[in-house]
């Protein structure tokens, strides 16, 4: 196990980065038609092809999905991931043509110092071409790259997180998430990590949580209330589950955001969750489908945490600063 998404069998993951930008692409593209879903519960989201992931909808399948920065300019890499599905024959089938089902969710990176004078053209579908053809299994980096590498939070630097989880029964249950939260990862002023309780071998530098928590540390703290924000993320599951139960999925994977960051889901926030089956391996009863449900939320929280962990600040003029420059000494 390699504690990311692609211990997922069935899907690959690729990024595109321009630090210059300050900004990215993340695509996490399935092998074959995935059984899906998703949930906003962000009062400020950007998204592409969001509707049909309700369970009433009639499409029940997709090629991939795509994390994006870039606000609403964004939502072109969407069409870079399209045509790179294209390119191989992926598709819903409508007649004689195919059209690949790309669900998109963006994040609000556009303030963080980044060069945004990009002119006519954003360079979002480009960077969605890129981030397909990069696209592979393995191992793949965390932090500032994709999707993450102009993400930020209330105190430090966020990122590109992924953690993975077995069930007892033997599934694998994995997330991939973009941090830029509105709100904060870590308690009050200090280095330690919402998601403690749930880290695994010291994924996120094993600090565990304080010995105390006091009034000071659960106060509000945002990065600003003139600027959006958004954590968009990612859950996957090798087991044979419904549209409707993919959605269950995506809701339990929400209730990381609610373990790993305060606040989360505020109106500035466009927090947003897919949901996805592989349908490698049967889900034998409600007990089994509990458990995933269960592991969703954690190795969402934890992803969380990992996605602030591993972020590095950007190189630009006054970047926000990253969780191990301001903690070295704690590293």
């Amino acid at each position: 196990m390699l504690n990311l998404l692609t211990d997922i069998e069935g899907l690959s993951v690729g990024h595109a980065t321009d630090l210059r930008l300050g900004s990215g692409v993340t695509a996490i593209v399935f092998d074959e038609p995935a059984t899906a879903s998703g949930v906003v519960l962000g009062g400020a989201p950007g998204g592409r092809d969001t509707a049909l992931l309700d369970p009433s909808m009639t499409v029940g399948e997709v090629d991939a999905f795509v994390l994006s920065g870039g606000s609403a300019f964004g939502l072109d890499a969407a069409g870079g991931v399209q045509a790179g599905l294209r390119e191989i024959g992926r598709g819903f089938v409508v007649g004689n043509q195919r059209v690949p089902i790309v669900p998109q969710a963006i994040l609000m990176d556009l303030l963080n110092g980044g060069d945004k004078d990009w002119g006519v053209q954003s360079p979002y579908r480009d960077m969605g071409y890129e981030a397909f053809k990069a696209a592979a299994k393995g191992s793949f980096v965390l932090g500032t790259v994709g999707a993450g590498t102009g993400a930020t939070t209330a105190t430090v630097k966020g990122g590109i997180g992924s953690a993975s989880a077995q069930t007892s029964g033997g599934h694998t249950i994995a997330a991939i998430v973009a941090v830029n939260a509105l709100g904060s990862a870590t308690v009050g002023g200090g280095p330690h990590f919402w998601s403690a309780p749930f880290e695994r071998n010291a994924e996120f530098g094993g600090l565990g949580l304080p010995s105390e928590i006091n009034q000071s540390d659960t106060a509000m703290r945002l990065k600003g209330m003139d600027t959006t924000a958004t954590t968009i993320g990612v859950i996957v599951t090798d087991a044979v589950l419904t549209k409707a139960e993919t959605h269950r999925l995506a809701i339990m994977a929400h209730d990381g955001f609610a373990r790993a960051l305060l606040p989360a889901h505020l109106p500035l926030d466009g927090d947003t969750v897919f949901a996805a089956a592989t349908g490698r391996k049967p889900c034998n009863g409600l007990r089994e489908f509990m458990e995933l449900c269960h592991l969703a939320t954690v190795v969402m929280a934890r992803a969380i945490a990992r996605g602030v962990y591993e972020a590095t600040a950007l190189p630009v003029a006054g970047p926000q600063e990253a969780w191990k420059d301001r903690y070295r000494d704690r590293c």
